[in-house]
């Protein structure tokens, strides 16, 4: 007969093992706590209530041992209740590798201690076989805990960051109180950001609900933040996908390697602004450019706020109107009537260097240094069609505001 194994023991050998492991839960408990406390340094540094609450899940597993090893003809898997006796917050504060240590170190005491509780080598080994199976039961079990914590915190994580996007995106006036719910997800950029807009991808499998499409969106934007080292935070808005990116250096080169993570159509990258409270800013203007984009079709992806301001001035949005007069006509204006007659003329001839410097009476090389001038206060330069049209708008919309600051 192989000497060892947990079905040997009569019911009357297993009776009497169970009632002297019982006896021995207390002192096995305390041993447990005593080297806890002599090997391992994070537990002499949790606070006196985390480390009561750790004592209790000590007793609590060796007492679900003897009941395990009591019944070994119903014998279901030790359930995560055995870690029930704390509180969740200590699965915050106790980590899985710290639970795994704490795991060990008991069953190592217990099985110190069977040599001493046990009679005969029959129920040793037994006790010995029993505690091997039921070590692997509360790994099984432990695992589950850290899953389960993993899983409900996730889940809070996504609501808390969805709602911290929403705010953003109304423009309200907001608070430190987003700040610090930023900070709860381990937002840490001090440095400037954008909002980013864009539209959510569609479910690969249409048996996908709304939360779970949700759900799938967001990690991906996540992991392609983790692989190009951003911070980020993102909300899915119906169809609607967007994404506030943290300390980039080149919005343009960040966004683009997270483009992939969103549905066809336009991509817009609002300005930058210096911090989160100033977020609104950023996503109202990236909102309006995507609202715009469609008259541009020739658009880049990703293409910037600032580039469809043209666009956004014909859809109504009046900050975009006051910010063509503002960066485009008044330093025009500033510099003096000559320049706005130049690019005015020039822009009407189609053009023609040779067209605008007959219709204003002047050299050819006058038309290009004036151009130049205008290129430099603007950044726009006349000859190219795309700045030629906002030049257009922009002298349009001057012209309608009149000598007065603003619209």
């Amino acid at each position: 007969m192989t000497i060892g194994t947990t079905d040997d023991l009569t019911p009357a050998q297993r009776a009497a093992a169970v009632r002297r492991l019982e006896k021995a839960i207390g002192s096995l408990a305390g041993v447990a706590i005593q080297r806890m406390e002599e090997r391992l340094a994070w537990y002499r540094n949790m606070p006196p209530d985390n480390r009561s609450w750790i004592g209790l899940v000590v007793q609590a597993g060796i007492a679900a041992f003897v009941e395990w090893f009591r019944n070994p003809q119903d014998r279901t898997a030790i359930s995560a209740d055995v870690f029930g006796t704390a509180p969740r917050e200590l699965t915050r504060s106790v980590t899985l590798r710290q639970t795994v240590e704490l795991v060990r170190t008991t069953i190592e005491v217990v099985e110190e201690g069977i040599g001493q509780i046990a009679q005969g080598p029959t129920e040793q080994a037994a006790l010995r076989e029993g505690m091997l199976r039921y070590s692997r039961e509360i790994a099984f079990a432990a695992a589950q805990v850290y899953a389960q914590a993993a899983e409900l915190r996730g889940a809070w994580d996504a609501r808390l960051e969805a709602l911290v996007v929403d705010e953003l995106m109304r423009g309200d006036v907001l608070d430190d109180t987003v700040r610090s719910r930023a900070a709860a997800l381990g937002w840490d950029s001090a440095s400037g950001l954008v909002v980013v807009v864009g539209t959510t991808p569609k479910p690969l499998d249409n048996r996908d609900n709304v939360r779970q499409h949700t759900a799938l969106v967001a990690d991906a934007v996540h992991r392609a933040a983790r692989r190009a080292r951003l911070t980020v935070l993102t909300g899915v808005q119906s169809d609607r996908l967007v994404v506030i990116i943290g300390g980039a250096e080149d919005p343009l080169t960040a966004t683009r390697a997270l483009a992939n993570e969103f549905g066809p159509g336009p991509l817009v990258i609002g300005p930058v602004v210096e911090d989160l409270l100033s977020a609104g800013i950023s996503a109202q203007a990236a909102l309006s450019a995507v609202r715009a984009a469609g008259a541009w079709p020739d658009a880049p992806r990703p293409v910037l706020a600032a580039e469809l301001l043209p666009e956004r001035a014909l859809a109504g949005d009046e900050a975009a109107k006051a910010q063509l007069v503002a960066e485009v006509y008044r330093p025009l204006e500033s510099a003096g009537a000559a320049l706005l007659e130049t690019v005015s003329a020039y822009l009407e001839q189609a053009a023609s260097l040779e067209s605008a410097a007959r219709m204003l009476f002047v050299h050819p090389n006058t038309v290009r240094y004036r151009l130049k001038r205008v290129s430099d206060l603007t950044g726009l330069h006349p000859a190219e069609p795309r700045a030629a049209f906002t030049l257009h708008m922009a002298l349009a919309l001057g012209r309608l505001a009149g000598p007065a600051n603003g619209l």
